[in-house]
């Protein structure tokens, strides 16, 4: 059987594909974007960041989002579960952070509006598909996959972006997945109505409590409805056996601030688990291939860069391919700058969420100081400044330089999560 020829194909119709096949489409290539799921179906990573304000303007769909009436988001709040300590910052505050907001979203229902997005803006869109492999030649990629009905086709493209997710598929293909040793994860979250949120504009953060080896985050989805949901330790929960119910009720009760919030918390619909290793690929790019957001790397997320991370590679990822394409070659080059730029991107979160489960960098981060500015750095980089200047990047550097100094010789309070 002949195969389908297109300038690209995608795998994934999450916001990374969905972000990639936009900005090739709406610059007139021919993209096919195949999804193993049929939209709209159940997510988690609600909460955005800042940054991705600017992506969605460019790819012209920032209007059906504030249409959409999401949540807006002004800041983060980080709590001890004891309650003995809080540290909130409010993006518009910091001084080198030049988006002021971000929404708060349904994955549902954003992820199926992106998709709808990608598809109007002239990609193809195919759902219920699911690739099966990939190979890779000096002047095309073929790709093998299967329709819903469980009939096998075959697709040429002269490049193929992965944006499949955690499933990782090309990853997996080509033994490239790394497992973090030390961040082997399991999240257990559920959406509550009669969650307590803030007052006013806080009404509309999102909410870190810190245990003392594990984390809450509470997301408002709208007045209604609140995303709740606790990382552990795998063999922690292993080791406990118990329910999953059972263990998220006993964490949130042990925590003062989360006794507050959940007091009349009620369940809507059941309680959801999933592993949360955060792992990498060796490589973010092979012959006439590109990575994009979790199949490029996933990671703990602590700090909402998931959704971001995935549509900002997929911005790169799209302007790699169409370079190259103009100019009627492998791009080899370009696809090596991509890989540098992206692993760049995610390693500013690595670090910062490799030292999350650290008690000296809890211990500054909850003792901000605009000495130095280092507050604002740390509210830049939450917010999703990953192309600041040089004077944001030395002050990260030397806001973990003091990290590992407080390791040492504190200078700043010691805390307890007793």
């Amino acid at each position: 059987m002949e195969a389908s020829r297109y300038d690209i194909v995608v795998i994934g119709g999450g916001p990374g594909g969905s972000a990639t096949a936009t900005y090739l489409a709406r610059a007139g290539r021919s993209v096919l974007l195949l999804e193993k799921e049929h939209f709209p179906r159940f997510h988690i990573g609600e909460s955005l960041l800042p940054y991705n304000r600017r992506l969605f303007e460019e790819m012209g769909v920032l209007p059906a989002l504030q249409a959409a009436a999401f949540p807006r988001k002004f800041g983060a709040q980080f709590h001890l579960g004891n309650g003995s300590k809080s540290v909130k910052f409010v993006f518009r505050e910091g001084r080198f952070t030049r988006e002021p907001e971000a929404f708060q979203v349904e994955r549902a229902k954003f992820d199926h509006l992106l998709l709808q997005h990608a598809a109007s803006s002239g990609a193809e869109v195919r759902e219920g598909w699911t690739v099966n492999k990939f190979t890779s030649a000096r002047d095309a990629v073929t790709i093998q996959a299967r329709d819903s009905e469980g009939t096998s086709h075959s697709f040429e493209a002269a490049f193929l972006i992965d944006a499949s997710g955690r499933s990782n598929v090309t990853g997996n293909q080509e033994g490239l997945r790394v497992i973090h040793p030390h961040l082997k994860k399991l999240a257990v979250f559920g959406h509550f109505a009669g969650v307590r949120l803030d007052e006013g504009e806080a009404g509309g953060d999102t909410i870190i409590v810190r245990l003392q080896n594990k984390w809450f985050w509470v997301i408002p989805l709208s007045a209604e409805k609140v995303s709740v949901g606790c990382v552990m330790d795998q063999a922690e929960f292993v080791q406990n056996r118990e329910s999953p119910a059972d263990v998220f009720t006993r964490l949130w009760q042990s925590s003062q601030p989360l006794i507050e919030r959940m007091a009349n918390a009620k369940l809507l619909g059941t309680l959801h688990t999933t592993s949360d290793f955060s792992y990498y690929n060796r490589r973010y790019v092979s012959q006439r291939l590109l990575r994009v957001g979790d199949a490029a790397g996933f990671m703990d997320p602590i700090f909402s860069a998931g959704v971001y991370l995935a549509m900002y590679s997929g911005k790169l990822a799209a302007q790699a391919v169409l370079q190259s394409l103009e100019a009627g070659d492998d791009g080899e080059r370009r696809l090596r700058a991509y890989e540098k730029r992206v692993r760049s991107a995610m390693q500013s979160y690595w670090q910062m969420v490799e030292h999350f489960y650290t008690t000296p960098f809890m211990e500054l981060f909850f003792a901000p100081r605009e000495k130095f500015k280092l507050a604002s750095a740390v509210n830049a980089m939450l917010a999703g400044e990953l192309e600041g200047p040089w004077t944001l990047r030395w002050r990260m550097r030397l806001f973990f330089w003091f990290v590992k100094v407080q390791g040492r010789w504190p200078f700043v309070p010691k805390i307890s999560f007793d």
